[in-house]
């Protein structure tokens, strides 16, 4: 009987075993998919800026310092992509290419700087016409 019981203790392990490396690999998968989304709809949001605002894209997608006003966009634009799209700050830094902490900084830049009735109606401009890009595809 020992045997017997010990061969059914190790089935059950392995059995375990292999639940638990199918749920991280859908865990993973999961994972994967969300990474996906969210440098698709940041890549798309940099679009819409640029078009938008008459910038190239690549320009908006620069690693590195950039003039003021292209500074400004891609401020604005992780910002919307924060709002709009509900992604956490670590999501669009990664969406970016940034880090959380320039997400951060963006987002209190241009909310403190939406006081400005002129820089508030930019702001509303990209955030409708990213909603209205986005309708079907933004959670309820």
């Amino acid at each position: 009987m020992g045997s017997t019981s010990a061969t059914l203790v190790k089935r059950q392990k392995e059995a375990r075993a292999a639940a638990a490396r199918e749920e991280r690999s859908a865990e993973e998968l999961i994972a994967g998919r969300r990474r996906d989304q969210v440098v698709e709809r940041c890549d798309a949001m940099i679009d819409l800026m640029a078009a938008l605002f008459g910038v190239p894209s690549r320009e908006i997608r620069r690693v590195g310092r950039t003039g003021n006003d292209i500074s400004r966009l891609r401020q604005i634009a992780m910002y919307v992509a924060h709002v709009v799209f509900r992604l956490s700050m670590r999501e669009v830094g990664r969406g970016f290419g940034r880090d959380r902490t320039t997400v951060l900084y963006a987002c209190h830049t241009v909310e403190d700087l939406r006081d400005d009735a002129e820089f508030d109606r930019i702001v509303a401009l990209a955030e409708r016409v990213a909603i209205a890009a986005f309708r079907d595809r933004l959670e309820g």
